[in-house]
């Protein structure tokens, strides 16, 4: 099975990288991480902070908006939150297991002989947890978490020393793509966050937005799922030995994994 024509084929790849977000990009937001990840969230904001339920489910909402996450907006408050004990409340507690094997993805990422890499505001055990459940593990060749772009975070002395920083500052994403050591013009990044998207535009990456049908004006691609990656993008196969088709070396049954039933706008 052919994905692409000859131009394309005799084509090189116009990708080094492809940069991929984790929680709602390489599995689905309905499979009921997010929602339990909220709910814990909230009891974190109830128990530890003292806020009300009905404050904290809005407060958790406006930090999110205008922060990035719900510890960098505690901490610019003046909550001496500890990132650590944060991160063990509220990812600690998820239910893993409702994440499955991804048997499909596994053989579309494997078939990709590009570099790619995990770029997720969560902490590292949790982004280890989830590609683990997933069957990923293997597929990626960094992880980019909330560590790498909060370095210093553990030596600082005072709240406003070490601002936490994250997905969608533009001084995370550079943190990011200098750690990631990337060219941007030829690195593709994929998250489900729009607001995510235009940063990565702002710094000159190739973007695509996971999970929707519309692309937005920062988006250069839209996917519906992840998992329609090889039908709307083909040229990320491209570039092998004298231009080859990294595809061609991958069996038929292979192919047929990596095909999405329903495309995009369909």
């Amino acid at each position: 099975m052919d994905f692409c024509g000859k131009s394309l084929r005799d084509s090189t790849s116009p990708f080094d990288c492809l940069v991929f977000d984790l929680d709602d990009t390489l599995y689905h937001s309905k499979t009921g991480i997010a929602e339990a990840c909220k709910r814990n969230i909230e009891e974190f904001l109830v128990q530890k902070c003292g806020f009300g339920e009905t404050k904290a489910s809005s407060l958790r909402v406006e930090l999110f908006k205008n922060y990035g996450s719900t510890l960098a907006g505690l901490r610019a408050l003046g909550y001496n939150i500890d990132a650590d004990d944060y991160h063990s409340f509220v990812h600690g507690r998820l239910p893993y297991e409702l994440i499955k094997p991804d048997s499909q993805l596994r053989s579309l990422l494997r078939s990709i002989a590009l570099r790619k890499i995990i770029l997720t505001n969560s902490d590292r055990n949790h982004a280890i947890k989830v590609l683990d459940r997933l069957g990923l593990q293997d597929c990626f060749d960094q992880i980019i978490c909330f560590e790498t772009m909060n370095p210093n975070l553990p030596k600082s002395t005072r709240l406003d020393e070490f601002p936490v920083i994250l997905k969608p500052s533009l001084d995370a994403m550079k943190i990011a793509l200098d750690a990631a050591n990337v060219n941007p013009p030829r690195t593709l990044f994929l998250d489900d966050n729009v607001r995510n998207i235009a940063a990565g535009k702002a710094l000159g990456l190739r973007t695509v937005l996971v999970g929707k049908t519309m692309k937005t004006k920062e988006a250069d691609y839209v996917l519906e799922t992840v998992h329609n990656l090889a039908q709307v993008i083909p040229e990320i196969w491209l570039g092998g030995k004298d231009g080859e088709d990294q595809r061609i070396k991958r069996t038929g049954s292979e192919l047929d994994a990596t095909l999405p039933t329903t495309p995009v706008g369909a």
